[in-house]
C-alpha cells in the first residue's frame, strides 16, 4: 500500500474530520460556559475557522486521492516480471530500430505523451517508467546507472525486444543510456540525447549548488504537500502540453500530481556514483548520436543562471565527441523540456535520424547531415 497517496490521505482526512468535530462541539458547548461576550465571540470565530481548515484539508486530500485512484485505473501499456518486480513498458508502432524513450528525474513514460503517438508512424517506440516512478515497482538503493540499465534490459528481453534500438534518453538518462550503450552495445543502433545529463556534472563549480540532497524537512514538506492535495489544489496538476491528446494529458497530469520524491532522491543521491560508472563511457566509433540541448540565450536577462547555462552548452557541445556520426542541435526558445518546448523539432529530426540509421544498415546512400556539426533550429 502506498503510504503517501494511500495512508497519509486517509489519516489527513481522519484527523480534519476529527478537529472540525471538536471545533464544532466545542462552539456549541461555548453558550452554556460563563465567559465573557467578546472571548465566547472570538474563540467561536477561531474554532470556526479551524474546523473550516480541517473540513477543507479532508476534502482536498480525499479528492486528490479519489482522481489519483481514478487516473490510474486506466494504464496503457504492458507490466512484466523484471527479477521479481513489476515494470511497465508502452510499445506502439512497429518497424526497426525501435526507440526507447527514458523520462528524466521525477518523470515517468507519460512524459513522452506529445511525441510518442507521431513517432510510431515511423518505426516501434517505447516508453516505459523506470523503477519507482509511474507504475514500476520501487526498488531499494542503491538506483545507479549500472542498475538501471541492467533493469532496462531485462524489461526488454520480457517484452520481446531484442533487435537493434534506439535510446532517446532526457535529463539525467543521457547518463543511463551511456551505460546501456557501453553494456549491451550488439543492441544499440543510435543514442538521442534530449538535454541529457552527462557524466559527474556534480563536480562542476557551477552546478554544486544544484545537485545537493534536499534536507529531510524539505523532503517531508514537499511529499505532504503531494499527499495532501495542496498541488493539485494550487493547480500545478493541469499543464498545458502542446500536442498531447486528452488521454496523454490526462496522464502526465496525473504523473505531475503523483510526485515520487523518494524515488527522485535515491537516484539524485546515486548520480555521482552513476557518474563515475560512465565516466569513461565511450566513445562509440561510427555509432549515430543526435544531441538535442536546450536554448541557452532563451532568457537573456536571467543572470542567476548564467554560469551553469554556459557549462551546461560546453558538456552538450562536448557530447559530439562520443561518436564520428554524431550532431548537436539547439533547439531555439526551449527550456530543458524539449519534447515539450519543441515537439516540432523531436518530430522533425528523429525520424530522419531513423532513416539515416536504416540506411547505414542496408548499406545505402542518403543524404547525411553534416557530422560534427552544431546547428540552431
Amino acid at each position: 500500500m502506498n503510504f503517501d497517496y494511500v495512508v497519509l490521505p486517509i489519516l489527513i482526512a481522519a484527523i480534519g474530520i476529527a478537529v472540525a468535530w471538536f471545533a464544532i462541539r466545542r462552539v456549541l458547548a461555548l453558550r452554556a460556559k460563563n465567559y465573557s461576550k467578546m472571548r465566547r465571540r472570538v474563540e467561536a470565530v477561531l474554532l470556526s475557522l479551524l474546523a473550516l481548515v480541517a473540513v477543507a484539508a479532508a476534502a482536498i486530500s480525499s479528492t486528490n486521492a479519489i482522481l489519483l485512484a481514478i487516473d490510474r485505473s486506466h494504464i496503457p501499456g504492458q507490466f512484466y516480471q523484471v527479477n521479481g518486480h513489476r515494470m511497465r513498458i508502452d510499445c506502439t508502432g512497429s518497424g526497426s530500430p525501435a526507440i526507447v524513450l527514458d523520462a528524466g528525474l521525477g518523470n515517468d513514460g507519460f512524459i513522452w505523451g506529445g511525441v510518442q503517438p507521431e513517432l510510431s508512424k515511423t518505426t516501434q517506440v517505447c516508453s516505459y517508467d523506470r523503477a519507482g516512478f509511474g507504475f514500476s515497482d520501487t526498488l531499494p538503493a542503491p538506483r545507479d546507472a549500472d542498475h538501471i540499465a541492467d533493469e532496462l534490459h531485462g524489461l526488454l528481453q520480457a517484452a520481446g525486444i531484442n533487435g537493434p534500438i534506439v535510446l532517446m534518453g532526457h535529463s539525467i538518462a543521457g547518463i543511463y543510456i551511456r551505460n546501456y550503450a557501453t553494456r549491451y552495445p550488439a543492441q544499440v543502433a543510435g543514442l538521442i540525447f534530449v538535454d541529457g545529463s552527462t557524466p559527474l556534472q556534480d563536480t562542476h563549480p557551477a552546478f554544486a549548488p544544484e545537485m545537493k540532497i534536499p534536507a529531510p524537512l524539505t523532503v517531508a514538506l514537499g511529499r505532504a504537500m503531494f499527499a495532501s492535495g495542496i498541488a493539485r489544489a494550487m493547480g500545478n496538476c493541469s499543464p498545458k502540453l502542446p500536442g498531447f491528446s486528452a488521454e496523454a494529458a490526462r496522464l502526465q497530469d496525473e504523473d505531475t500530481c503523483h510526485a515520487e520524491i523518494p524515488s527522485v532522491i535515491a537516484e539524485l543521491s546515486s548520480f555521482h556514483r552513476s557518474g563515475e560508472q560512465t565516466a569513461h563511457t565511450g566513445p562509440y566509433g561510427d555509432l549515430p548520436i543526435l544531441i538535442f540541448s536546450q536554448d541557452p540565450n532563451r532568457d537573456p536577462k536571467d543572470q542567476k543562471y548564467a554560469a551553469m547555462n554556459t557549462a551546461w552548452a560546453e558538456m552538450q557541445e562536448n557530447l559530439k565527441k562520443l561518436s564520428t556520426h554524431s550532431r548537436r542541435i539547439i533547439a531555439k526558445g526551449s527550456s530543458h523540456y524539449i519534447q515539450l518546448d519543441r515537439r516540432d523539432l523531436i518530430l522533425k529530426e528523429v525520424p530522419s535520424f531513423i532513416a539515416q540509421i536504416r540506411a547505414q544498415a542496408q548499406g545505402t546512400q542518403i543524404n547525411a547531415p553534416a557530422y560534427g556539426s552544431t546547428t540552431t533550429e
